[in-house]
């Protein structure tokens, strides 16, 4: 049976008023595409007090939108190679390393070649590939390396997704910062939420979800930069790049949060130098207690053997 719209219901406020209905909506519902509202528009999916409307037209204060999203089209997931490496398999779970530019899971923009098509094609049968994300427990963004755990079974998949919700589960990063904190040491706990107006953007907001991140300087170089280990004990989107940012010491290379690397440094960084290191959790089956560590991505360790040697690549 085929599942029902999904409907938005909004009030326009005063200070929304001469909004166009487009620029409304991609305010409002910052999840979706801005093609894809104005696809809604078009195919009259919106309405304003009752009525369809263009995507120029003018909103007034009190306006009542409602937003009609039909259910996607059935999609089905075709088994892609797909490189990474494997740190560890069994009968239940697969622990691997995820290569920096490599997509978790289908999304607009990315409807191949994601490290979902390269676990089916691998594994041939998973859990969850009605939902795009076969056996995965957990993501990465797209531009962090680093290890991922990855379910085989349905009863892993249920076992593991409920030991991340208790936060049984342990990961460690570590980061090139683009300026260190002043203490080598120290925790930050800071609700995160959807960005107010970016909404590429998470932000730290009050009445986000709770998020935590324990932070250790390891290393200061010569220019200001420096590497850190950061401990996550919750695993929001966008956690350590977010927080760090914050204490005006973001991920170096991460552009969208401020870490854009001058080009007087002589570094070659061509996206936020992040790295999920270690993963330690406790068998979904066994209950034997497991830890997989990942070296740093050979992108990361030029940029420091580059710092440590006074901060420009050769």
């Amino acid at each position: 049976m085929a599942s029902n719209p999904q409907r938005f219901f909004l009030t326009v406020g005063p200070a929304e008023t001469g909004l166009r209905l487009d620029h409304f909506l991609v305010e409002r519902l910052a999840d979706a595409s801005r093609s894809s509202l104005r696809k809604l528009i078009q195919d009259e999916l919106v309405t304003v007090a009752g009525e369809t409307r263009k995507a120029g037209y003018r909103l007034r204060a009190g306006d009542a939108v409602e937003v009609s999203v039909p259910p996607p089209a059935p999609s089905e997931l075709i088994p892609e190679p797909v490189d990474f490496q494997i740190l560890h398999e069994d009968d239940n779970l697969l622990v691997l390393v995820k290569p920096p530019g490599l997509v978790v899971h289908p999304a607009a923009g990315h409807w191949e070649g994601t490290l979902a098509h390269g676990l089916l094609h691998h594994c041939s049968s998973l859990p969850g590939v009605e939902q795009l994300r076969p056996g995965i427990v957990h993501r990465l963004d797209k531009d962090t390396s680093g290890v991922m755990l990855v379910a085989k079974t349905e009863a892993a998949l249920r076992r593991l997704s409920a030991d991340f919700q208790i936060r049984a589960i342990r990961k460690i990063y570590h980061a090139v910062l683009l300026r260190c904190p002043a203490e080598d040491s120290g925790r930050l706990v800071a609700a995160i939420g959807r960005h107010p107006v970016q909404r590429k953007k998470m932000a730290i907001r009050t009445g986000g979800r709770h998020a935590a991140t324990c932070w250790r300087v390891l290393e200061r170089f010569g220019n200001g930069m420096g590497l850190a280990e950061l401990d996550l004990e919750t695993g929001r989107t966008h956690q350590i790049r977010v927080h760090m940012a914050s204490l005006g010491c973001p991920v170096a290379g991460d552009d969208l949060y401020g870490g854009r690397v001058p080009a007087a440094y002589g570094l070659t960084v061509g996206r936020q130098l992040l790295h999920a290191s270690t993963i330690a959790f406790v068998h979904p089956v066994s209950r034997e207690p497991m830890e997989f560590t990942a070296p740093l991505w050979p992108d990361i360790m030029a940029v420091i053997a580059a710092l440590r040697s006074g901060g420009r690549e050769e």
